[in-house]
């Protein structure tokens, strides 16, 4: 990727949270039919949080999160930081709350594998072009601390 692309690539990601957070998820909240929520992880190097957009599907009452990075042969930062640190925040629409991330079980991501790309042609793509195991991320909500 060329330094303009990065460039062009972070205004666009600017944009879309911007966007997003102030409506509401109204405008951002969806790419098409796929439906898109903000994650907040902790940088495992800066300790500074780290939001990104990401498709999103549900499997009961957690989120599901894919760590494609379009193909590439290594995983997504966000994901290098929640196996840092599993606490996160999600924002889906306007509803901000806090999840606990963990890699989906060999048996979880053999049921949920087909579905996400049923749902989304474009992981298949990913997963033809990539030799790694495209992460499946489990997002459960973590209850509040009193």
């Amino acid at each position: 990727m060329t330094p303009i692309q990065r460039l062009l690539g972070r205004a666009f990601i600017g944009a879309h949270l911007a966007l997003y957070r102030a409506t509401g998820g109204w405008i951002g909240g969806t790419m098409g039919s796929l439906r898109v929520l903000l994650l907040t992880t902790t940088g495992r190097r800066s300790g500074q949080p780290r939001t990104v957009p990401l498709v999103y599907f549900e499997d009961g009452d957690r989120l599901v999160v894919i760590g494609s990075k379009g193909g590439d042969p290594r995983d997504p930062l966000w994901w290098e930081n929640l196996k840092a640190t599993p606490l996160a925040q999600v924002q889906v629409g306007s509803r901000i709350r806090s999840v606990r991330a963990r890699l989906a079980s060999p048996a979880e991501r053999e049921r949920l594998w087909p579905r996400i790309k049923q749902e989304n042609a474009f992981y298949a793509g990913y997963e033809r072009k990539t030799s790694r195991e495209i992460p499946v991320v489990l997002l459960s909500d973590e209850p509040a601390r009193s």
